[in-house]
């Protein structure tokens, strides 16, 4: 077996439960993936063994079979990245393992000169500072990010993008949200005060630009959480919220993303967004079986550490169709 694959299959070890080496090139232990027995806690149907000059995965249970390669970037994305590195470097490559280069590796590490951009002013009071929309974000345990105030709503959009509203009689009281992008101000959007039914309002200044809060607040050489809503995103770090179903994001190509939907797997359209982004190969988080609240608000209101939550439970792969199967039933 390979020494590079012994090394990692050693660092990976605590993290496999009832992980044992049976003998040299054979390790047994419970499978990450499905989970194995869930009866009798003490089976262990998880195999890594030696093919030729390969190292293989193989489950007894579920059936699931793969190079070491793919079992790692499936149950350590982390430490998967540092073991491709290393094979590259050792001059690894094959059928079984597609070595990338070191430029495929960081290509999401963006590299540049510091930037001092200058605070994008806009002319509406803190919603922390008006009485209205600070007992509401209080209410909510939001106590920050970038929120204002708006008396008349329609109102100050007009004033930004004239004539989008023909009248502003019926203007009411509404958070902003202002989204900005390159240090320009490329939409606003507004959550109503009131008991209005449409919630929240979203007016575009640039209708080429993407619907997504928190673009110039991120390190994009981190991974990037991509959640549901501004007030989400102030709860989670390094992270970004489509406003609306057609946020885009290519802005975020290069980076490392994580998507974390809502908490509703009866919710067709939240289960078919979780459905694509892990046929895309992409991150996402799929909620343990015990969090009860809907969305990232409500589980802060809870008493939960959502942080925690989240990033202990961020999947790819086989591992998330697992996860997601079993979500959905809930």
């Amino acid at each position: 077996m390979d020494f590079i694959d012994v090394k990692y299959i050693n660092l990976i070890s605590s993290r496999l439960p009832k992980f044992k080496k049976v003998k040299p090139n054979l390790y047994n232990f419970r499978c990450p993936i499905c989970g194995d027995s869930q009866k009798q806690k003490n089976k262990a149907r998880g195999y890594l063994y030696r093919v030729k000059n390969n190292t293989n995965y193989k489950c007894h249970n579920c059936g699931v079979s793969m190079s070491f390669n793919n079992f790692l970037k499936d149950v350590d994305f982390e430490t998967h990245k540092q073991y491709i590195f290393e094979k590259f470097k050792d001059g690894k490559t094959g059928k079984n393992f597609p070595a990338e280069t070191p430029e495929d590796i960081f290509k999401k590490v963006e590299t540049s000169k510091p930037e001092f951009k200058e605070k994008i002013v806009i002319n509406l009071p803190s919603a922390f500072l008006e009485s209205r929309s600070k007992n509401y974000l209080e209410s909510r345990a939001i106590f920050r990010g970038e929120f204002y105030f708006a008396r008349n709503f329609m109102e100050f959009v007009n004033s930004i993008k004239p004539d989008t509203f023909k009248s502003t009689n019926y203007g009411e009281e509404r958070i902003v949200i202002p989204l900005i992008r390159n240090n320009t101000l490329i939409g606003v959007q507004g959550r109503a005060l009131s008991s209005n039914p449409i919630k929240y309002l979203t007016i575009m200044l640039d209708d080429d630009a993407p619907k997504v809060y928190g673009l110039d607040t991120i390190d994009k050489r981190l991974p990037v959480y991509v959640v549901e809503g501004p007030f989400d995103s102030t709860f989670i770090n390094n992270s970004v919220a489509m406003c609306g179903s057609d946020g885009e994001i290519s802005d975020l190509e290069r980076s490392d993303k994580v998507f974390v939907y809502d908490n509703e797997p009866r919710n067709k359209e939240i289960v078919g967004r979780i459905e694509r982004c892990i046929e895309r190969g992409d991150r996402v988080v799929i909620w343990p079986t015990n969090i009860r609240e809907k969305d990232i608000n409500d589980m802060v209101l809870s008493g939960h550490n959502v942080q925690e939550i989240v990033e202990s439970n961020v999947y790819t792969g086989l591992q998330a169709k697992l996860k997601f199967t079993t979500w959905k039933k809930i």
